[in-house]
């Protein structure tokens, strides 16, 4: 691992947008742990761009806890704590299973919660900080046969909003980002139409809020292609 200024804990990493945000970061010189249910998929971008890997259940509050234990341990505390995972349910609202519901729930809000309550405990002491939430349309919005992912993307933006408050007079930057529009990858190409989001442009925006000037913080921003109604 090269030496770094700081650490940015991604939690939900994959091969898409986390896999930019992973690549990025680090070329800025930045020690980046990824934490997920299943590491071995990230074995490649780990020895692509010199990473840590740490499986984690973002809805286990013990195993929260010991993804930033262990980054305290084996990298430092984190500068920057990014929140991307979720889970998208489709249905009508008397045929969805309750359990899967509740699952879906501690995928995209609680977690949330447990993850900026372990960042918050490392940076209010640090005096300093940035944690990002990764949102969607569908926490701005509802949309028919899709109100389990709106239960969860509405609660994430609620967390987002009031940790803003909470912590912003703490010099702890909290943001929340409304991805609008489906996001290019290997199996879905844009063909370079912009018709979908690019996850390296979006990854830019992320750096971007990191670095910006206290003076002049937002707390959320709404990214959508160009051709993206709304």
């Amino acid at each position: 691992m090269l030496p770094a200024s700081e650490t940015c804990i991604i939690v939900g990493a994959g091969s898409g947008l986390s896999a930019s945000l992973a690549r990025l970061f680090r070329a800025e010189e930045m020690t980046v742990v990824l934490a997920a249910r299943n590491i071995e998929k990230l074995a490649e971008l780990s020895k692509e761009i010199d990473c840590e890997l740490i499986q984690c259940d973002s809805s286990n509050v013990e195993q929260v806890k010991d993804l930033f234990s262990k980054t305290d341990e084996i990298v430092s505390k984190p500068s920057i704590v990014i929140y991307n995972p979720s889970t998208r349910i489709r249905g009508d609202i008397t045929s969805l299973d309750p359990y899967e519901t509740k699952a879906a729930l501690e995928t995209t809000c609680y977690g949330a919660f447990l993850v900026a309550q372990q960042a918050a405990k490392r940076m209010i002491p640090a005096g300093s900080g940035s944690i990002f939430f990764t949102g969607a349309s569908a926490g701005v919005r509802g949309f028919p046969n899709s109100s389990v992912f709106a239960m969860g993307k509405f609660g994430l933006r609620g967390l987002a909003q009031s940790l803003a408050r909470e912590l912003q007079p703490k010099n702890i930057h909290v943001a929340h980002f409304v991805i609008d529009g489906g996001i290019s990858s290997k199996t879905r190409p844009d063909n370079g139409e912009n018709r979908l989001l690019d996850p390296d442009e979006i990854a830019k925006t992320y750096l971007n809020f990191h670095r910006q000037n206290r003076s002049a913080w937002s707390w959320e921003i709404e990214l959508r292609p160009w051709l993206e109604r709304f």
